[in-house]
């Protein structure tokens, strides 16, 4: 398969995995780890869109540091930052508060992604 083809599929893919993460914020019964988990799940898949030639554990390992930094990031309490995620983007890309459960969240969304990723490279 080509990079070119391989990339928009990845593209196709976040834009799924976003809509169902904000499907997912509207849906009471549905707790909020899950769209944690599909937050790092996109960050996954955009790190593979970059790395389309690396080792899906590279992508993962890139999510990871990102993610983690991410969360550690709603420690800072800049007032430029603070308004940034004030915003309804800001919100979704950055968070609101650092949680120790969503790094978990984080980990598992990952970790399913890339052996999602890794058993249909297999497959193929």
């Amino acid at each position: 398969m080509t990079d070119i083809k391989t990339r928009l599929q990845y593209s196709a893919a976040v834009a799924a995995v976003i809509l169902l993460g904000l499907v997912s914020r509207r849906i009471p019964v549905i707790p909020p780890c899950v769209g944690d988990a599909l937050w790092a799940v996109v960050v996954f898949f955009c790190w593979r869109i970059v790395l389309v030639k690396k080792h899906p554990r590279t992508a993962a390992a890139a999510a990871l540091v990102t993610s983690f930094a991410v969360e550690f990031s709603q420690l800072i309490r800049w007032d430029w930052l603070v308004r940034v995620r004030a915003t309804t983007i800001g919100h979704l890309l950055l968070g609101q508060g650092f949680v120790w459960s969503d790094l978990a969240a984080y980990a598992v969304g990952i970790g399913a992604a890339l052996l999602c990723v890794t058993a249909v490279g297999r497959s193929k």
